[in-house]
């Protein structure tokens, strides 16, 4: 899910409430403010389906987006415009199949699923014998996952977290070219735009007149806010203090929280497997941080 925007200049300045608080609450804080969007979005899903919930995110959170950073296009490059727009599909693309995905599959399963993409990026072109270990337990938890005993999982769900944790693996790699390419947040913003466009007709269709209904609007309006706007400033600020080991192992707790969001929120349960799927997946991305140079960017 989109949640990283790039470093902000205004996040430079001290003081407020935001500059007094701890780093790794503020991680912490923004992975549980993610996990409750991705909850809340999956009560939407039987009114206006995963592809309407997503458009509505994608709404309320490129409204805020552009409050915020509000992007020019004038002076801009075609191959930096190109570029932006390559962020957005990926973005669509990444925030439609993890919907559908959540849609069959518990969301902790899902996320743990999904996992597999920031973890391949963080051990990608390594040669060092230690990260064998860390694939080794990522795959291993996947396989307690896809093969639990209480109940059988969705093979399609499961191929739609997967494809959403390749989705997200782009996102990383993409994220740091338009945070190279563009000042502060303008490439976001103008990437969400984009994904907003592409979401449209799938969100239209699928969701239909129910989109206007006023629940489905103050739903979307607080996964816009829970997905986009509280963990952007909460995670610009934390990255301005925090070690990029200390964040990269703080986001490997998101499998866990979102199988807490999942039993608090959806009364999903998982089994005594399951669980311990998700612990291997966690301590192969706790891992696989402890040993890069850099932080995985989350999304």
């Amino acid at each position: 899910m989109t949640r990283l925007a790039p470093r902000s200049a205004s996040a430079a300045t001290e003081g407020g409430l935001l500059a007094r608080a701890p780093s790794p609450a503020l991680v912490v804080g923004a992975i549980a403010s993610v996990q409750l969007g991705s909850a809340l979005a999956a009560k939407l899903f039987a009114q206006i389906g995963p592809a309407g919930a997503v458009l509505l995110r994608l709404l309320f959170g490129t409204i805020i987006v552009l409050a915020l950073w509000r992007p020019r296009l004038r002076g801009r490059s075609r191959r930096e415009l190109m570029l932006a727009a390559t962020f957005g599909l990926v973005l669509a693309g990444m925030n439609l199949s993890f919907y559908y995905a959540i849609d069959r599959i518990p969301l902790g399963i899902a996320v743990a699923i999904e996992f597999v993409g920031p973890l391949g990026v963080a051990v990608a072109g390594s040669r060092r014998w230690i990260d064998l270990l860390w694939v080794a337990l990522a795959a291993g938890g996947i396989v307690a996952l896809t093969r639990g005993q209480t109940h059988g999982l969705d093979a399609l769900g499961a191929v739609l977290a997967l494809v959403a944790g390749c989705l997200w693996a782009a996102y990383i790699l993409l994220n740091a070219r338009v945070g190279r390419a563009f000042e502060r947040g303008t490439g976001l913003a103008l990437a969400l735009c984009v994904a907003l466009v592409a979401t449209l007709p799938a969100g239209v269709i699928v969701g239909a007149g129910h989109l206007l209904d006023g629940r489905s609007l103050a739903l979307g309006a607080a996964v816009g806010v829970l997905s986009s706007a509280i963990p952007y400033s909460f995670e610009i600020e934390a990255l301005r203090r925090i070690r990029p080991a200390v964040f990269g192992v703080l986001m490997s707790l998101e499998p866990a929280m979102a199988a807490l969001a999942g039993l608090i929120v959806l009364k999903q349960g998982l089994s005594a497997r399951e669980i311990a799927g998700i612990a291997l997946v966690v301590s192969a991305s706790i891992g696989a941080s402890l040993q890069s140079r850099e932080a995985p960017i989350a999304v």
